[in-house]
């Protein structure tokens, strides 16, 4: 599997952990944008964000284009 592959299983298997925490608990607004430490939702938008852009940057590299 490409990295590119892995990547987006990654972000799905987040997803899949978000919905069923958000179905378990709900999500406060708080919770998701500043969430304190050692929340289950703690990194949680930084690493998929990061994740998103790298897979998007890969999708640029292959077509030869950029996102600028």
């Amino acid at each position: 599997m490409s990295e590119k592959q892995e990547l987006i299983k990654k972000m799905l298997e987040m997803q899949k952990k978000f919905i069923e925490y958000e179905h378990e608990h709900g999500v406060d607004p708080k919770d998701y944008y500043v969430p304190e430490s050692g929340h289950p939702l703690d990194h949680y938008r930084q690493e998929y964000m990061d994740m998103a852009m790298k897979v998007v940057d890969m999708a640029h590299a292959e077509r030869g284009s950029s996102r600028n």
